[in-house]
């Protein structure tokens, strides 16, 4: 990006290539979570001095991330952040509590999706602990990519293991299926 007077150009998103690339991630993400989810649950629960030490718990960060910046911090006022923050909910500690949270944060994100317009992906938006100035459309690609530095923890966590990870690039998930 280029720099001017220390501003940034901000960096240019369609709503299409926002839901777009989500569906990747979604693709992913629910790929990751099914490799993690067949492991033995000491396994995917154990500490392995990742960022978020665990496997599950490094999933269950990914699902905060997301609904912090699209479903709080793009769509409520400042003064509700702190009361959805403290909900012991976004701290699953099971698989069934994981997959309620999951639906919950998956269902958020893709109706926010649903109706952004050009104008709503250059809004400002803010978070407290996060400095500088950016947009709806910046909130997307940070939880884009923090999704894929997490995911890359799992895979170097599941490498350790000799377990493969799933297949997570691009082109070969964005693949149609093959006919059986």
């Amino acid at each position: 990006m280029a720099e001017r007077s220390g501003a940034r150009e901000p960096f240019r998103l369609t709503p299409e290539q926002a839901r777009q690339l989500y569906a990747y991630n979604f693709r992913v993400f629910d790929r990751f979570v099914r490799r993690v989810h067949r492991l033995p649950l000491r396994a995917a629960r154990r500490r392995r001095e990742i960022g978020h030490q665990s496997l599950f718990k490094t999933l269950v960060h990914i699902l905060n991330v997301q609904e912090v910046w699209l479903a709080f911090i793009a769509q409520l006022p400042d003064s509700e952040l702190d009361k959805h923050l403290a909900d012991p909910a976004r701290h699953p500690d099971s698989w069934r509590e994981f997959a309620v949270y999951h639906r919950r944060v998956r269902a958020a994100v893709e109706a926010y999706l649903a109706r952004l317009t050009p104008r709503e992906l250059a809004r400002p938006v803010k978070a407290w602990w996060m400095p500088g100035e950016y947009t709806v459309a910046d909130a997307i690609l940070q939880t884009t990519f923090e999704e894929a530095h997490h995911l890359g923890e799992v895979i170097g966590a599941l490498w350790q293991d000799d377990i493969p990870s799933p297949p997570m690039t691009w082109i070969e998930v964005g693949r149609p299926p093959r006919p059986r």
